[in-house]
């Protein structure tokens, strides 16, 4: 397949007093230069440019990647002060994030400068023969969406390991697992499959995966765009911003936080969003603010720019007393204030008690100024908010049952403090918004007298 590159020769026409521009083509053999030994990869053609062989053609996808880490990926190895041999796998194009087995290929095989960074093959595998013949759907390299759990495809190839564990972490956590019931309803899977996830995103990309009848888990592809650096990171889309549709988090994490006046049976559902940014509940009349305001905590304010990211996804690192070695966490176990193994390092296993957890995402969000202090605000808070739903849950426990009636065609009182009670009741409420949840409560005991008595 050749490159076309169109020369404008300008010929003056001094009597008529204008331009004639004659476009002459030129053809460029866009294989020249690759070496047998690379097995079908073609890294750049031009290294000064950073141009790959793909971008030739794919242009747009080539100007996105010369903005991502990926497209740098070699020169922050040597600029970091510690390169070494081995590191070079996941810096250049080989067999690493894609599905071929033989290591001995690409940079590996022939230490050729064309296969420096981390370029489009790295992740859909060689290109020779869709180069040579790209009308034929089986020649089409699509990269895997897969994160590689077993650490031999996708991202999991190079995001691994102990100073970057995204994939160990990632499949320990919710977003690492298929949640079988949820997966299988079709109004569900855009926040449980990675594949449902993408069209719901509008994602129109080709990858391994798409239409396989087997659901993926929220993988990193879903999250992360691996073609544009437009947002931190290379996410989807923003982490900072206060919108249920425009915050990559939120996207997911903000159904049913409002009753669904419909099916009046059913209470809260992922409501972390519209808990955040101060608007979730059934408003009683009696609320202390006017209908269509919002009543913020610290967290979903500018005190916590990153918002649900700034307490969920927490790297740092911390050295090991045993050993001396310093241990690496990433935040994709995606738990604000983990339990830690001997080593300090964040792990899945969440049962340990508040004594024993980290909260430094609460001081290193700048939220709070010391994990003693951040502590015991959540156990002065639990408690407070606690004995308030106590309260409400024996009002509500006097109330008829007629007052529950989905298919009265109106929603109670009963109805709508229930769901109040069911929302401070979620795990994380107190922590998400606690000033609303606290309102809520209040604002649903004085409306529950008022209507059925004390």
């Amino acid at each position: 397949m050749a490159r076309r590159d169109v020369l404008l020769l300008p010929v003056l026409l001094t009597l008529l007093g204008c331009v004639d521009e004659k476009i002459v083509f030129r053809d460029r053999d866009l294989l020249e230069g690759v070496p047998a030994a690379a097995q079908g990869f073609l890294g750049l053609t031009d290294r000064e440019e950073n141009l790959t062989v793909c971008g030739n053609c794919h242009v747009g996808q080539q100007g996105d990647w010369e903005e991502t880490a990926h497209a740098h990926a070699w020169e922050t190895l040597q600029e970091s002060g510690s390169a070494q041999a081995f590191c070079e796998g996941c810096h250049t194009v080989g067999s690493r994030g894609n599905l071929v087995e033989d290591e001995s290929v690409g940079w590996t095989a022939t230490g050729d400068v064309r296969y420096q960074g981390v370029q489009c093959e790295s992740c859909h595998g060689p290109g020779l023969t869709h180069v040579q013949n790209p009308d034929v759907e089986a020649n089409q390299p699509l990269a895997p969406l897969s994160a590689g759990v077993d650490l031999t495809t996708g991202c999991g190839e190079c995001h691994s390991g102990a100073h970057h564990p995204f994939v160990e972490e990632w499949s320990e956590s919710g977003h690492g697992t298929v949640v079988a019931y949820p997966a299988g309803r079709p109004e569900c899977q855009g926040c449980h499959t990675g594949q449902a996830a993408l069209a719901a995103f509008g994602v129109k990309d080709e990858y391994l995966e798409k239409g396989s009848a087997t659901p993926l888990p929220i993988t990193c592809g879903v999250c992360h765009d691996p073609h544009n650096a437009e947002f931190e990171k290379q996410l989807r889309f923003a982490i900072d911003v206060p919108d249920e549709e425009q915050n990559l988090c939120m996207r997911c994490h903000h159904k049913r936080g409002t009753p669904d006046l419909t099916a009046t049976q059913r209470g809260p559902h992922s409501p972390q969003g519209p808990l955040l940014l101060g608007d979730a509940g059934w408003w009683p009349p009696n609320m202390p603010i006017e209908p269509g305001d919002r009543i913020f905590g610290t967290h979903g304010s500018e005190r916590n720019p990153r918002l649900c990211a700034g307490c969920h996804v927490l790297p740092f690192q911390v050295e090991d007393e045993l050993t001396g070695e310093t241990v690496f966490t990433v935040g994709h176990l995606f738990r604000p204030i983990p339990c830690l193994d001997a080593s300090g390092r964040p792990v899945a296993d969440d049962t340990c008690e508040l004594t024993e957890r980290s909260f430094r995402s609460c001081t290193q969000s700048g939220c709070h100024g010391t994990e003693g202090v951040a502590r015991n605000l959540l156990v002065t808070v639990r408690a407070r908010l606690a004995d308030l739903n106590g309260d409400l849950k024996a009002l509500l426990a006097q109330v008829p049952a007629s007052e529950f009636d989905p298919n009265d065609q109106r929603f109670s009182v009963a109805e709508g403090s229930r769901f109040n009670s069911q929302l401070a009741d979620m795990r994380g409420a107190a922590v998400h918004n606690p000033f609303l949840i606290e309102a809520l409560l209040r604002a649903s005991i004085v409306e529950m007298e008022r209507t059925y008595g004390p």
